[in-house]
C-alpha cells in the first residue's frame, strides 16, 4: 500500500539504491524550517547524482550528512514510489529561485558562488532588475585561482549569509559546502547550472517536457556531449527494478 506524505511535519529519510533522500510533504516548508533551526545543507538528488554517489564515497558521505535531500529528479520520485512512498518532484532550480525571492522579501543576506565569470556578471545584472531589494553580499564566479579560494572562503564565513547558492557542479559543490559552512548559519545549497539559466545563457526545457518528465532529453539535445553521463539512467532504472524485485521475493 502506498504511503502518501500528508502530515504537516512529515519529514523522514529513506534511500534510493543506498543513497539517502528525504520524503516530506512540503519541500518549501522543510527548507524554511531548516533555516529557522539554524540552517544546513540542501542537496538536490536525481538519478545521475545517485549513481555518482555510489561510485564516489566523498559525494556519498556529503549527501548522507546533508540536512535536507530533496527528490529533484523524476527517477528518484519513481524509485521512491516503488517503495510505496509518494512524493512530488521538487526541481532544485525552482526551490532556489523561490528562496531568493523569500530572501529579498525578508532581508536575508545572500551569497552566490560559482559559474563562469561572464555568467556571474550577467546574473548580477539580472537579479538587480528582477529583485532590486535583494541583499547580495557576495557574488563570486567559480573560476578562481587556487590561491584565491582560501580568502574567498574566509570572507564567506565572516559574512554569515542566510542563503548561499553554489554552482560548482556535482560533486564539487556538494563536497565543498560541508567543509566551508562549518560553524556557519544559513541555508547552503548546490544549484548546478541554475546560474546559467537565470543569467539567460541557457534555457530550461519547455514546460511540456517537464510535465512528461523528459527534461533529460532536452539537455541531451542541447548538449550532445552529455551522452556518456546519460548512460547511467538506464542502469539506474534497472538497479531500482531489480532491487525491488528481490525485496518483494
Amino acid at each position: 500500500m502506498e504511503a502518501t506524505i500528508t502530515g504537516p511535519s512529515d519529514h523522514y529519510r529513506r534511500s534510493v539504491l543506498g543513497v539517502p533522500v528525504d520524503a516530506c510533504r512540503d519541500v518549501w516548508a522543510a527548507a524554511l524550517g531548516l533555516h529557522a533551526r539554524g540552517g544546513g545543507q540542501i542537496v538536490t538528488l536525481n538519478a545521475e547524482m545517485t549513481m555518482a554517489a555510489r561510485e564516489n564515497p566523498k559525494l556519498g558521505d556529503a549527501i548522507a550528512a546533508a540536512d535536507l535531500v530533496i527528490p529533484d529528479g523524476a527517477g528518484v520520485v519513481w524509485a521512491l514510489r516503488r517503495q510505496g512512498i509518494v512524493v512530488v518532484r521538487s526541481p532544485g532550480i525552482e526551490l532556489a529561485h523561490s528562496l531568493l525571492a523569500y530572501a529579498e522579501a525578508h532581508e536575508w543576506k545572500v551569497a552566490l558562488v560559482g559559474a563562469a565569470p561572464n555568467v556571474m556578471d550577467r546574473l548580477r545584472m539580472q537579479l538587480k532588475q528582477e529583485m532590486p531589494a535583494l541583499r547580495l553580499v557576495m557574488s563570486s564566479h567559480g573560476y578562481q585561482s587556487p590561491e584565491a579560494w582560501p580568502g574567498l572562503e574566509r570572507q564567506l564565513k565572516a559574512l554569515r549569509p542566510d542563503l548561499v547558492l553554489v554552482a560548482l557542479g556535482v560533486p564539487h559543490q556538494e563536497t565543498w559546502i560541508p567543509r566551508v559552512r562549518q560553524g556557519c548559519p544559513g541555508l547552503w545549497m548546490g544549484v548546478g547550472g541554475s546560474f546559467d539559466v537565470w543569467a539567460g545563457v541557457k534555457k530550461r526545457a519547455p514546460l511540456w517536457m517537464g510535465r512528461l518528465q523528459i527534461e533529460w532529453l532536452y539537455r541531451l539535445i542541447k548538449e550532445p556531449s552529455r551522452w556518456r553521463r546519460m548512460l547511467c539512467l538506464p542502469t539506474f532504472a534497472w538497479k531500482v527494478w531489480r532491487r525491488e524485485r528481490k525485496r518483494r521475493n
